[in-house]
């Protein structure tokens, strides 16, 4: 059954529309990263049963609302399966039509060496980009006066 959802979400990650939840997958981060290069992005890994992961959810909301320009790529650490159920989760917080990408590897660890060889797989985990690709990494909630000063920066 997994085999068979990761397949159909495979054919349809190239042409996923906004709230379809993409598998993320190796070469995955390449990809991401290639879709915004230029334009600055925030990236959050979460997961549904992170405790602290709804109060980042709701600000990034928040500042969504307010900013219609800021660019937010979400990836849920869970599993395809649980595509459903991210979709529901985060139309409930106001983020459903945000880029949405689930983890599609049974090697989570191989996922996780792509993405920073310095994680362990703590969530939330958030990246910041700039226009140049620069990026820094937030463990933990993101402050919101750090959310604000970042948006002022780059938007």
């Amino acid at each position: 059954m997994r085999a068979v959802l990761f397949v159909i979400l495979l054919l349809g990650s190239a042409v996923a529309a906004a709230g379809e939840v993409r598998p993320f997958v190796a070469g995955s981060m390449t990809q991401i990263e290639a879709e915004h290069k230029g334009q600055p992005f925030v990236l959050l890994f979460w997961s549904l049963t992170c405790a602290y992961c709804p109060t980042e959810l709701k600000m990034f909301a928040e500042l969504k609302q307010k900013n219609p320009a800021f660019n937010l790529v979400l990836v849920a650490t869970d599993t395809p399966d649980e595509s459903l159920e991210i979709q529901q989760r985060l139309a409930r917080y106001g983020l459903g039509e945000v880029e949405q990408w689930v983890f599609a590897d049974a090697m989570q660890e191989r996922l996780r060496f792509e993405i920073d060889r310095r994680w362990y797989g703590e969530v939330p985990r958030t990246y910041f980009y700039d226009r140049a690709q620069q990026r820094e990494v937030k463990m933990g909630v993101v402050e919101r006066p750090f959310m604000v000063n970042w948006l002022a920066r780059t938007q």
